[in-house]
C-alpha cells in the first residue's frame, strides 16, 4: 500500500486525530485562543513522545542486563 500511495496522505486522519487529543488535553473547554492551544498541544505531545523514548530506553536497558546476567551465571 505504501508503495502505491503516498504515506502522509494514507496516516493523514490518524494523525489529525492525536493532534485533536492532545488540543483536548490542554484545553477541554476550548476557552484559549486557537495559536496559543496547538502550541500546548505540541508541548504535550512532546512530552508524551519523551516519556515513550525514556520508557523504551528502559526496557531496553533491563533486556541488555537480563542478557548479560544471562551470560555470567
Amino acid at each position: 500500500m505504501h508503495a502505491r500511495h503516498d504515506s502522509r496522505q494514507v496516516t493523514a486522519k490518524a494523525r489529525q486525530a492525536a493532534a485533536d487529543r492532545f488540543e483536548r488535553q490542554v484545553d477541554p473547554d476550548g476557552a484559549l485562543p486557537v495559536e496559543e492551544r496547538r502550541r500546548r498541544a505540541e508541548h504535550a505531545r512532546r512530552e508524551h513522545m519523551t516519556r515513550l523514548a525514556l520508557a523504551s530506553a528502559r526496557a531496553r536497558r533491563q533486556r541488555r542486563l537480563a542478557r548479560e546476567g544471562d551470560e555470567v551465571a
